[in-house]
C-alpha cells in the first residue's frame, strides 16, 4: 500500500506543532505527518518524498514566510509535480492580500484560503471535504 503523507508548511515552529497535532490527532495512523519551515524545505521534501513512491495529498502552507511566499511555493508545487500526483492545496494565512490568494487559485489550483487565527474545526472540516473530493 502507497504511503500517503499530509505536509504542513510554516516558518513559526509553534504553528507548524500546533497544525500537525491538531490534524494528526483527528486523522491518526491514516497519513504520515511531514512538516517544513519554508518553502524551499518543503520543495524538498516533497521531491524525496515523491520519488520514493509516498503520495502527498494535502499540503497546508503558510503565506507569509521569509523567501518564498505561500502563493509562490504552491504554484511551483503545481507546476513541477502537479503531473505526478494531485495535491490539495491550503493557504493558512493572517496576511495574505487578495491578489495572492486569487493567483494560488488560477496558478496553483488552491483548494482554499483559511485565515489565521484558525478554528481547528474550520481546518479539520475543510481537509476531511477535500479528501472526499479528491
Amino acid at each position: 500500500m502507497t504511503e500517503v503523507v499530509i505536509l504542513c508548511v510554516d516558518d513559526e515552529i509553534v504553528i507548524l506543532e500546533a497544525l500537525q497535532e491538531q490534524i494528526s490527532r483527528h486523522f491518526g495512523e491514516q497519513f504520515l505527518y511531514e512538516a517544513a519551515e519554508s518553502g524551499e524545505e518543503a520543495l524538498e521534501i516533497i521531491e524525496e518524498l515523491t520519488d520514493g513512491g509516498v503520495k502527498i495529498v494535502v499540503i497546508v502552507s503558510d503565506w507569509l514566510m521569509p523567501g518564498m511566499r505561500g502563493d509562490e511555493f504552491l504554484v511551483q508545487v503545481h507546476q513541477q509535480f502537479g503531473d505526478i500526483t494531485d495535491i490539495t492545496k491550503i493557504m493558512l494565512t493572517g496576511q495574505a492580500d487578495g491578489e495572492a490568494i486569487e493567483r494560488a487559485k488560477r496558478e496553483a489550483n488552491l483548494y482554499c484560503c483559511i485565515h489565521k487565527p484558525w478554528r481547528q474545526e474550520e481546518l479539520l472540516e475543510t481537509i476531511t471535504t477535500a479528501l472526499k473530493l479528491g
